[in-house]
């Protein structure tokens, strides 16, 4: 008996101590060969039915008992799979993987495997900006416009339409934050740099619609920027035509930061315009990232922004041909000395908080600061000879005079801004279940005042002609503030599970918002689904939905009307609610190989319904709003997209985008929208001299319809006219003077240095005249001339980067 009595013990103790030691927990990072966190790769313990997926950061956890030996094994689409033995698994331990792309040998070149995206948001690789030939003196934006459904019509401006929405449609996120722009910019020559400093990037993320619930409220897409997080010292210098760049990072301990300084003047290209003048574009950027980490399990980080923009136009005289073949005009303009001069100053600063509790949770404080100070000014007149001739297609032999005038114009606008926004955000991972939350306070101050007039004179007589007063053709007075507060929240969820038919990606979330200026309450639901079939992997479908509004800003609110003496004056519309667009859009991408090369097709079919229009009108880049919700309208298209390797080694691709976007203004006429371009097609390709990489190529082009305009203080229901076609082909040589496995220069003081890049840019380089605006004259008989105002024409540039 006491013998059984002990051995009963025995076991019971020896069960105590085995449950005792309960699961072990083993979690890690599984990453391509570029270093980047891969999505969706399954972790399983080989013969069980143990497994894992992981996240959108590339993290892994799964629980095992303990034993004595077992082996994981890796496998995503269009990867290697791979396997890693664990001799005993007795504790918690990391293990963390890199995994290869499948991949097909030719002599030097490996041709990859391409990513799956299973939602609308598309990833961008922020190195191919750095060799781009780039006329706004190097953005991330210059290269999102050669995207399907994305079209811009100004080399100058960083601003871009989508799928037929308005500048002011998008938003941009850097590191979480909303960023803005100044409110007052006119002109593509005024605007400078973008926010975003490719130096500083380390991940680019776009959607073109159907975006998620934690993106705030905008109708068309949104822009997601990551900065780096320097592992070591590295930092980068270039120098062109168009100005200068540097920027260094750093690592040491728990501290970690990146500084970029950018200069840009575009004297030399501003230059090949019509107009001969004395341009001084000066416009300069200072950016900081840091961060610190108090524990493993907290970190600070503040992200820091100085632009100061300056603009200063004296022009002497103006010479414009335009017209047919058959009927050519000209119009001539000697400037009397008048000039222009604006000047803008933005600061940004914004701290984050971030705790991790542990791998499945991450919780977060930010602040943020946004001020902007702008003053545009301006007096410029002069003297206009309009020439023609009908059935005369010799430009140097115009002489029959159409139109003799004068005109003044004058402007002192002066804009302050002040936002601060402080908000929380969390996420948790629970299973296949992705949560994500967030909630903020934003709080507005606008100070803005407007005085400009606009005087002519036609053949000696005041426009507009009354015969008994002399009248401004045109002025326009504001004198207001606003004050408001704004929240918002979010509550998201992203679900990813596999079934034998194939893997799912879920999104499913809501968003709401209250202003207290009109007292609106939004709520926005937003879902969007991917699928991979297993019999056809090659095949990825898409689709989204959900409800977007376009919360007025200042610019929206504002409305004109007519004071008892004729003057124009701006006051704003308190009873102004949001924009509205209910999106659907259904999408797909097949991968395949040609020549053993890896392609993408991609196709999205998009309609999109609007309500509550706030129509407006484009001028340059500015964008005046009629102040009202008057209008309804949709928009709908088709975007493609062909990706690969068109030459061994090297990403390119080319979109077509074909679309319709109209909208009906006063329930009374139906009328194209101004970003109606109805197709757009552009190219990004990259080549080099063929076994000798140190020689690239770099080539943007873009073809995009005519938009609508109208005539200066008109709607479009009045009337509206066509603008030609946008037409632009931009070309950028590039050689690797050091850096590299067969540098020839890498000796000396060289060696110091990871890349040294020479090249010579061709901006425009068929000289194709493309046109941003028009410079409206009018005759004694109240007959209008549209004159174009054209872009800049060929221009040479010349850039060194250098890379340590």
């Amino acid at each position: 008996m006491m013998t059984r009595a002990v051995a009963a013990l025995l076991f019971i103790l020896t069960s105590f101590m085995v449950f005792g030691q309960g699961r072990i927990k083993i979690t890690g990072n599984v990453r391509d060969a570029d270093g980047n966190p891969l999505e969706l790769v399954v972790v399983q313990v080989k013969n069980t039915l143990i497994g894992a997926m992981t996240n959108e950061k590339g993290a892994y956890s799964l629980s095992v008992a303990p034993g004595d030996s077992l082996i994981l094994i890796f496998s995503c689409l269009g990867y290697n799979k791979a396997e890693r033995i664990i001799p005993k698994a007795t504790q918690n331990m990391r293990l963390n993987v890199q995994m290869n792309y499948t991949a097909l040998q030719l002599g030097e070149v490996s041709v990859t495997a391409i990513r799956k995206q299973t939602n609308t948001l598309e990833s961008v690789d922020a190195e191919k900006i750095r060799l781009l030939p780039d006329p706004a003196g190097g953005s991330i934006e210059s290269l999102i416009v050669t995207f399907a459904g994305v079209t811009s019509s100004n080399e100058l401006s960083s601003q871009y339409s989508v799928r037929g929405g308005s500048y002011d449609e998008n938003i941009v996120y850097v590191n979480g934050l909303e960023v803005f722009r100044p409110l007052l910019i006119r002109s593509g020559q005024q605007e400078g740099l973008s926010f975003t400093n490719p130096d500083m990037t380390e991940s680019v993320n776009f959607s073109a619609g159907g975006f998620e619930a934690r993106y705030g409220d905008k109708m068309s897409s949104v822009l997601d920027i990551g900065y780096k997080k320097p592992e070591k010292l590295e930092g980068s210098a270039s120098v062109s035509l168009l100005g200068a760049n540097a920027y260094v990072g750093s690592a040491s301990g728990k501290f970690t930061q990146i500084t970029g300084l950018r200069y840009k003047t575009g004297r030399s290209l501003l230059s090949s315009m019509d107009t001969d003048a004395e341009y001084d574009p000066e416009f300069v950027d200072f950016q900081t990232y840091m961060t610190y980490a108090f524990t493993p399990k907290w970190e600070m980080n503040f992200l820091g922004n100085m632009a100061l923009n300056k603009y200063k136009f004296i022009p002497h005289s103006r010479t414009t041909s335009f017209g047919t073949t058959e009927n050519i005009k000209q119009l001539d303009v000697i400037f009397d000395g008048g000039h222009e001069q604006d000047r803008f100053e933005t600061y940004f600063g914004a701290f984050t908080l971030k705790n991790k509790p542990n791998e499945q949770v991450e919780l977060g404080i930010q602040a943020s600061a946004f001020t902007s100070k702008e003053e545009e000014g301006y007096d410029i007149g002069g003297e206009y000879l309009l020439r023609g001739d009908e059935d005369n297609t010799d430009e140097s032999d115009i002489d029959r005079e159409l139109l003799l005038g004068r005109y003044h114009e004058h402007a002192r606008n002066r804009l302050r801004s002040t936002i601060f926004n402080v908000g929380h955000y969390g996420s948790a991972r629970i299973k296949n279940h992705t949560l994500q939350w967030g909630g903020q306070v934003q709080m507005e101050k606008i100070k803005d005042r407007i005085n400009e007039w606009e005087k002519r004179d036609s053949a000696g007589y005041s426009m507009p002609h009354t015969g008994t007063d002399v009248r401004l053709n045109a002025n326009l007075f504001s004198n207001n503030e606003l004050g408001s507060t704004r929240f918002s929240a979010y509550l998201q969820d992203i679900f990813k599970f596999r079934v034998e038919q194939g893997l799912f990606s879920l999104t499913a979330g809501v968003r709401t918002s209250y202003w207290s200026y009109n007292q609106e309450i939004l709520l926005s639901p937003r879902v969007s689904l991917g699928f991979i079939p297993a019999l056809n992997q090659d095949l990825t479908f898409r689709f989204a939905t959900g409800l977007y509004y376009q919360s007025p800003f200042y610019k929206e609110l504002r409305v004109v009307s007519e004071d008892e003496t004729g003057n124009s004056i701006i006051a704003l519309n308190k009873e102004l609610k949001s924009q509205r667009s209910l999106h659907f859009i259904l999408g797909s991408d097949y991968t395949f190989r040609v020549l053993d090369r890896n392609f993408k097709f991609s196709a999205d079919a998009y309609y999109k319904k609007l309500d509550d229009l706030n129509p407006y009108t484009i001028d340059n880049v500015k964008i005046r709003y009629y102040g009202e919700n008057c209008a309804t309208g949709y928009s709908m298209g088709l975007d493609m997209k062909l990706f690969g390797e068109f030459v061994p080694g090297t990403d390119s691709w080319i979109s077509l985008s074909l679309m319709k976007a109209e909208q009906t203004i006063r329930k009374t006429v139906e009328v194209p929208m101004p970003n109606d371009h109805r197709y757009n097609l552009s190219l990004f390709f990259q080549d080099y001299f063929p076994g000798y990489k140190r020689a690239k190529l770099n080539l943007k082009g873009v073809l995009s319809g005519g938009t609508p305009f109208t005539a200066p203080r008109q709607g479009y229901e009045e009337a509206y006219y066509k603008m030609p076609a946008y037409k632009r082909v931009d070309i950028g040589f590039s050689y690797q003077l050091a850096g590299g496995i067969d540098a020839i220069m890498d000796r000396g003081m060289l060696r110091h240095f990871k890349n040294i890049w020479l090249g010579v840019d061709i901006f425009n380089l068929f000289d194709m005249k493309n046109v941003s605006s028009y410079f409206w004259i009018t005759d004694v008989d109240g007959v209008q001339h549209a004159i174009p105002n054209y872009l800049t024409g060929r221009q040479l540039n010349f850039r060194i980067i250098a890379d340590f």
